[in-house]
């Protein structure tokens, strides 16, 4: 019955087994003929594919002189064994065979079924891999999308979930912090600022849940996507600025004001995309002023130097006007849009609660490590990795984002847990439609360390 099933399988050959047979010439002996088989198998599939650790039927070759197939596999152990006779010579290497002519298998290296010449190059999330010598020699880059690290926050009750994002795909966890951040830290003028106190009685309840788009419609707004521009010190300077002047006044101008104008005009030391201060960007609006986001709207490469597109001037009493035409020459104004100078709000919960509740979003300076970039839903807490490769970059961890408002909800455990709501700036496809909740009242994550906001310059011809 073996000797009709190996006769069966003969019939099945594969085509590069008809093909070999071709190679030898009447000049070999059958002996040197199946051992030179034997080789190619053994130094090259076996070898590669681990035929020797487990059955394989595609690991065969003919055994002439018993007219039937051999396997190269642990089953050659067997009693009854249908292997051939040199088997241990060749899985196990007892005897050095010597070396023989050209090999069955091309030059090159194997990934996932598909053969690669030498010298190619694949990637492999972060890493490359070189195809030389048969063997892949990857980079060891730390990644900034870890599956382990998913798995880790989606196993544990931490009270939120993680998810692969596919525009981080492919990016080291230096360049997560390099280009998706972009906030200097706070500098000593900053931090020395004397914090202010919302001009609301001491009686005024504060609600458990809190939104600034439903109390001010129409004049709060959303998260746009820095991409791989480092400034996010641009996006939530110009945001809260936005909803500021917005809700400053009463919905007369509700225009959403420009980044890109910031990061191509803002250009004290050309950080642009490559990080900045908020303490600059709160002087550029003050001083010079920004158009909306529709009339300066972001480059494709925001990383191009493309040099500053707007320009205005004084009227002599502080109101600034534009002196060229929106970048964008559809949209016909090109109004300049100033702030007062920026405040800082009191690190207090309640305080904080009081500011935005009563004069709109706040701007918040806050410490990102690796898992906030995996964030997805829930109220977000810090989960400590088993990476220790993240405090190489601890200088490029700050980012800049925008609080809109506050809740309570079960969190992690069924804990009934406080959280901020924030804006981030990494468009709407990240997080819960490019927001993210996070605890609120223990400093999560340093979101309560510093907290800037101002008003919109108004002259009396803009009030209503």
């Amino acid at each position: 019955m073996l000797l009709l099933e190996i006769w069966m399988e003969k019939q099945y050959l594969p085509q590069r087994e008809v093909d070999l047979e071709a190679y030898f010439t009447t000049n070999h002996t059958v002996l040197q003929g199946t051992r030179f088989k034997r080789a190619i198998f053994q130094g090259q599939y076996c070898r590669n594919f681990g035929c020797c650790e487990d059955r394989d039927d595609g690991c065969v070759t003919e055994f002439y002189e018993a007219n039937a197939l051999c396997y190269c596999d642990k089953f050659c152990d067997r009693e009854n064994s249908d292997c051939c006779p040199d088997y241990k010579s060749f899985c196990h290497e007892e005897k050095e065979w010597p070396p023989h002519t050209q090999p069955w298998y091309p030059e090159g290296c194997f990934k996932d079924g598909q053969h690669y010449e030498e010298g190619s190059v694949i990637k492999e999330n972060c890493n490359s891999c070189t195809c030389s010598g048969q063997q892949w020699k990857c980079s060891q880059h730390v990644c900034l999308v870890r599956p382990e690290l998913i798995e880790q926050v989606n196993k544990g009750d931490y009270g939120w979930t993680a998810q692969n994002y596919s525009q981080f795909w492919g990016m080291t966890l230096e360049d997560g912090f390099k280009f998706r951040l972009g906030t200097l830290p706070p500098s000593p003028m900053l931090l020395s600022m004397n914090e202010m106190t919302a001009p609301l009685p001491a009686t005024t309840d504060l609600p458990e849940f809190f939104v600034a788009s439903y109390k001010w419609p129409g004049w709060t707004h959303g998260p746009l996507d820095q991409k791989n521009c480092a400034a996010s010190w641009a996006f939530s300077t110009a945001s809260v600025a936005a909803d500021r002047i917005a809700i400053q006044s009463k919905g007369r101008y509700t225009a959403n004001l420009s980044p890109q104008n910031l990061i191509s005009c803002c250009a004290k030391n050309r950080h642009g995309c490559n990080s900045g201060s908020i303490d600059r960007a709160w002087w550029y609006l003050r001083k010079r002023g920004l158009v909306s986001h529709a009339c300066y709207p972001l480059f494709k490469d925001q990383n191009a130097n493309n040099g500053c597109a707007m320009a205005s001037r004084s009227d002599g009493r502080g109101k600034r006007h534009a002196t060229k035409p929106c970048p964008n020459n559809i949209e016909k104004s090109n109004r300049i849009y100033q702030c007062s100078p920026p405040y800082r709000v009191s690190s207090s919960e309640t305080e904080i609660m009081k500011e935005i509740m009563q004069n709109g979003p706040v701007q918040a300076i806050m410490q990102v490590r690796e898992d906030f970039f995996h964030y997805k839903t829930g109220i977000y807490r810090h989960v400590t990795s088993t990476n220790k490769e993240s405090e190489k970059y601890r200088k490029l961890q700050t980012h800049a984002v925008k609080l809109t408002g506050w809740g309570t909800l079960r969190g992690a455990q069924g804990r009934k847990e406080k959280f901020w709501i924030a804006a981030n700036s990494w468009g709407k496809s990240w997080g819960e439609n490019g927001y993210f909740r996070i605890l609120r009242g223990v400093n999560e994550s340093d979101i309560e360390k510093l907290i800037i906001a101002a008003w919109g310059q108004m002259t009396s011809s803009d009030e209503p």
